[in-house]
């Protein structure tokens, strides 16, 4: 063999090997996304690919949903007291900072995540780059949090605004998460104030989404749900809605 083909033969292996690699980390990602070790290992992988910090978005950022976002908010004002805002499963996106950060009204936000190592990476950018809120009272936290355990950490309708960005589809996506899925679901509609909203931001299709919403969002005697559901739009030739749920609770 000459030593171009044999340098051929090579570097096909180092690609193939390489894919192979890439493979594996993808499948292992999407069966195991209900997984702290998961996100975990995403997000420290994804840290040592670079030497600055850099959110990172899935789906898309502040800016394609922020008309979603902050509308929800004004109708949900009560008086000088801060608005709790959750961002659900937030990883180390913008979103949450962008929110208090642009709220007119005085928020609390609270960015939770599975993963001490997001967490941890979102304080440490947030404290060498601080953010100026638009209201003074207004105040930003970054919380280490499994989210199929609300209930242990809020209290029955303490919480204005829950915004989902791909949580749910994560865990309903994974092997042995829709269950995770439905439970996350409930407890949101049970923390969430009467007048109150869930925004799930997804790409599946609102025959898919809608029903399965509509029937886990429902608890014989103790609560009912509105669902409606809005067109983000399309982005690399994905379209992406945006699901309202709205608790009822039954008396």
């Amino acid at each position: 063999m000459s030593p171009l083909a044999k340098s051929l033969t090579m570097s096909g292996r180092r690609i193939a090997a390489a894919w192979i690699r890439h493979h594996s980390v993808t499948t292992d990602l999407i069966e195991n996304m209900d997984k702290k070790a998961t996100w975990d290992r995403f997000y420290a992988e994804n840290r040592n690919r670079t030497t600055t910090f850099k959110n990172f978005e899935w789906f898309f950022g502040f800016d394609a949903i922020r008309d979603f976002i902050m509308p929800s908010l004004q109708t949900k004002s009560h008086g000088d007291a801060l608005l709790h805002v959750l961002d659900m499963g937030c990883g180390t996106s913008a979103i949450g900072p962008c929110i208090y950060r642009h709220s007119h009204l005085p928020v609390r936000v609270t960015c939770a995540d599975i993963s001490p190592i997001a967490v941890r990476q979102m304080l440490e950018h947030i404290q060498a780059n601080t953010i100026q809120p638009h209201n003074a009272s207004s105040q930003l936290e970054f919380v280490e949090l499994d989210c199929t355990e609300l209930q242990t950490h809020y209290v029955c309708r303490s919480v204005d605004l829950i915004v989902d960005k791909g949580t749910t589809d994560a865990l309903l996506r994974s092997k042995e998460g829709k269950g995770k899925a439905g439970l996350v679901l409930k407890q949101c509609l049970k923390v969430l104030r009467s007048s109150g909203s869930l925004l799930q931001f997804s790409d599946e299709d609102p025959d898919a989404r809608l029903l399965w919403l509509e029937t886990e969002a429902q608890e014989a005697g103790v609560m009912s749900s509105d669902v409606s559901v809005q067109e983000v739009g399309e982005l690399r030739g994905m379209t992406y809605y945006c699901y309202q749920v709205t608790p009822r609770p039954i008396v």
